[in-house]
């Protein structure tokens, strides 16, 4: 059995500057996965720098709220929702709330810098 809590996670600030956690990546550990999983925020009145992944991803919103910008189209977004992204789009999501917007990113294929195109 394989259990990571959030805290044995390192945090970083990725490409997009979303203060990342990576949870799960099959590069890095010994799983059988074809996805990645890893933990963001984004602080309140900031927003992900605008990029696109070749492969599609999926945000799950677990606290606060936003607005989710993929290519020419803006929504609100809060906790409980779920958001698909197709490949190749140009994204980025703003926090519009007071606290911290947090929120999993499910990667599928597992991500991969030479797949990400920061803009």
């Amino acid at each position: 059995m394989f259990i990571k809590h959030l805290d044995e996670c390192e945090p970083f600030i990725a490409g997009d500057k979303t203060l990342l956690r990576e949870i799960f990546h099959p590069d890095k550990q010994d799983l059988a996965l074809g996805y990645s999983l890893a933990h963001a925020v984004v602080a309140p009145d900031t927003a992900s720098v605008p990029h696109r992944l070749k492969t599609a991803e999926v945000y799950y919103i677990l606290e606060g709220s936003g607005e989710m910008i993929i290519d020419d189209e803006a929504r609100a977004v809060s906790a409980g929702q779920a958001i698909y992204i197709p490949p190749r789009a140009v994204q980025h999501i703003r926090n519009t709330g007071a606290g911290d917007l947090k929120f999993l990113c499910i990667v599928d294929p597992a991500w991969r810098e030479e797949d990400e195109e920061v803009l």
